[in-house]
């Protein structure tokens, strides 16, 4: 498989550059190994396995480390969890910087030890499945996300569309896994079976004794089902029949497997924020349709969960491109009594960037009434930036004054 840049490359060699240790956590199979052995090909790399210690690791940490010294890459971490005081020690004797590169896929135990342990030692990044720039080989070159939150009417002016627009179903069936980049349509059901087997059911059964495996499949199909709205953990519960508090834990392992965000809603008082309901997304739209049994592009196109779907997919964009941003913005969504809303709202250096999902070709203003009532409801009490509505069509294009229409595949390149 031909190696595509990563929007994350350049930071993971800051990060190198300038800490001891660095850890790239994320989904299984999303490329972290992958682009740590791009990034540093002189690195050795080994891999850690669940269920052998094949290099002695877990049995004698001392001995592992004179085995392979640093600097060296060491993939899934969270299975040789008594390296971490080891390696604590040994970069707390050396100046450099770069030692120990890892990844990991879970982010609790050992990575809960990583943070605490070695803090002031290691850099974190997350890595997520590859963002359209990245499936289009221009990496970090290919994103607008930056541009927006820096002078959002410059998206009018910078506009470079590919010529794949008839291909978005296809795309958002397929997702954005690494492992699908070569495979045939055909092969991809196959594919996504196996990762659900192989990875995310394995990784959560060693984290918590889940008696009923059946009905975990079941409440991870409903996630899939129930992407893209407010969670619920009562109706979560009467659909797979469990209490809202396994709902609760079951979802929490979900998100420290990075299959599953929460937004939280924004509010403009702080504590009904934090009170409020928060939306779910499951972290990748190929996902959501294996797990809803969407056989076909052309199903997808003909299913309810179109619109869900496409949401989805635009949140996981634009979290997939804010991983070459200096700074994260915050991400919430905004939902009202009345029936007005917002899918997403970034907030950064104290100002607001309302963001619309809406899967059609053709746009009117009318599919910028959640954002004008977002702009009206705080009009003169915050920042509110240009409103961006992302969409199935071709052309950047203005909706009202401060709304404006940008293409799903847009790309900026130098």
């Amino acid at each position: 498989m031909k190696y595509r840049p990563r929007i994350a490359e350049g930071k993971v060699k800051d990060f190198a550059a300038n800490s001891k240790v660095v850890l790239v956590t994320g989904a299984r199979q999303a490329g972290k190994s992958t682009l740590l052995k791009h990034a540093f090909p002189d690195y050795k790399t080994i891999v850690f396995d669940l269920y052998a210690d094949l290099y002695g690791a877990r049995r004698d940490p001392d001995l592992f480390l004179d085995s392979f010294p640093a600097p060296v890459i060491l993939d899934e971490i969270q299975y040789a969890p008594e390296l971490t005081s080891a390696i604590k020690r040994r970069v707390d004797e050396r100046d450099e910087n770069g030692l120990y590169l890892m990844t990991g896929s879970q982010n609790l135990g050992v990575m809960k030890t990583i943070r605490e342990s070695m803090a002031g030692r290691v850099l974190i990044l997350e890595l997520h499945p590859m963002a359209y720039p990245e499936l289009a080989g221009l990496g970090g070159k290919g994103c607008w996300i930056g541009a927006y939150l820096a002078d959002p009417e410059s998206l009018l002016t910078k506009q470079k569309t590919s010529s794949d627009s008839e291909n978005l179903v296809r795309y958002l069936w397929r997702g954005g896994l690494p492992g699908l980049l070569d495979l045939d349509d055909r092969l991809v059901p196959d594919y996504l079976k196996s990762y659900v087997e192989t990875y995310i059911l394995r990784d959560i059964l060693t984290q918590e004794n889940i008696q009923d495996r059946e009905k975990f499949v079941r409440f991870l199909g409903l996630c899939a089902a129930l992407t893209a709205q407010e969670i619920n953990h009562a109706q979560f519960g009467r659909d797979v029949g469990i209490s809202p508090k396994t709902v609760e834990r079951w979802l929490g392992l979900l998100d420290r497997t990075y299959q599953w965000y929460e937004v939280a809603p924004y509010h403009g008082n702080t504590i009904k924020r934090l009170s409020g309901k928060r939306k779910g997304h499951l972290g990748d739209t190929g996902l959501i349709c294996h797990l809803q049994h969407i056989s076909s592009p052309d199903a997808l196109l003909v299913s309810p969960l179109l619109g869900p779907v496409f949401e989805t997919w635009v949140y996981n964009e634009i979290k997939r491109q804010m991983a070459g941003l200096a700074s994260q913005p915050n991400v919430y969504h905004w939902r009202t009594s009345g029936g007005a809303e917002v899918d997403m709202i970034l907030e950064i250096d104290g100002k607001y960037y309302p963001i619309e999902a809406k899967f059609t070709s053709n746009l009117s203003r009318s599919d910028t009434r959640g954002i004008r009532a977002f702009q009206e409801t705080y009009e003169g009490k915050i920042d509110i930036m240009t409103g961006l509505v992302i969409y199935a069509g071709r052309e950047c294009l203005r909706l009202r004054d401060n709304v404006i229409a940008i293409p799903w595949n847009l790309l900026l390149q130098d």
